[in-house]
């Protein structure tokens, strides 16, 4: 377990840009061999949005991890967080610790605060109104939220005491299970279900990109599905039933230019549909 955390201590960037374009590829093909929904939409058309927001995101990340390397050092030299205060475990446990609190501080507390908060519901909406779901979602965020996840994540190292292995484990694990979520991808219904009782699976996150209330605010989750259990935000849907994009903002068209989807968090906020 030491060497295996020692990788990602010290991971090559090369690595980590395999993970992505790897689980990105992987899923591409996938989504070919078992649609969940047959899209009548040009792929790669659709993907040119997506892959231009995905590229953002890395960049972003890749100018502000001097941040997380100088925070994740400074935990570890001044013993401070969470895993820093509780007794000493076997590292096998201390990493699966540290994984876990790092989804909850990186991936859905942001996203819930984002549904909650009109301005970031408004910046988050980008995500949200791809119209047609697929495995190119997954990193479809407009630069604020990719400033915006980056805070939080940078607080989760801070209140964690996250070591800077654990967080780039976190944040290679949230990557491909972010694409495998996403993937238009059709696992068995009794699958599926088992899998969503410890993480997040493809049913269970689809019911989030449903197009209204209350299910758009549900099943926050990216890597552990316990946080939505937890907290009462898990909700099911019959992946049949499940209508992607926004209902308030309904032009497929804007909604696929990335001239417009940058522009998005500053049109006028409008009350999402509840179902009765």
């Amino acid at each position: 377990m030491e060497t295996f955390l020692n990788y990602f201590e010290t991971i090559p960037s090369s690595h980590r840009s395999l993970i992505l374009v790897g689980g990105l590829t992987i899923f591409w093909f996938l989504e070919g061999a078992v649609p969940l929904f047959k899209f009548n939409y040009g792929k790669w058309r659709h993907a040119i949005p997506n892959l231009f927001f995905t590229l953002t995101t890395i960049i972003i990340n890749f100018v502000l991890a001097f941040l997380l390397l100088k925070s994740a050092d400074w935990v570890m030299a001044n013993n401070f967080g969470i895993l820093n205060w509780l007794p000493e475990m076997p590292l096998g446990l201390y990493i699966l610790l540290g994984v876990f609190l790092m989804d909850f501080f990186g991936a859905y507390l942001p996203h819930f605060v984002e549904h909650k908060v009109k301005p970031l519901w408004m910046v988050h909406l980008v995500h949200h109104s791809d119209h047609n779901v697929d495995t190119t979602t997954a990193n479809r965020h407009h630069p604020l939220e990719s400033v915006i996840r980056f805070i939080f994540t940078l607080l989760g190292v801070l209140v964690i005491g996250a070591p800077m292995g654990i967080v780039l484990l976190y944040q290679s694990m949230s990557v491909l299970a972010t694409q495998f979520t996403h993937a238009n991808i059709k696992l068995p219904r009794k699958v599926d279900a088992l899998l969503s009782y410890v993480l997040v699976s493809p049913d269970m996150h689809k019911v989030h990109h449903h197009y209204k209330l209350p299910y758009t605010d549900s099943n926050y989750g990216n890597i552990f599905s316990v946080w939505d259990r937890l907290f009462g935000t898990f909700m099911i849907l019959d992946r049949n039933q499940i209508i992607y994009g926004v209902d308030v903002f309904p032009d497929e068209k804007e909604n696929s230019n990335i001239k417009d989807l940058l522009k998005q968090p500053f049109q006028k906020y409008k009350k999402p549909t509840i179902i009765d």
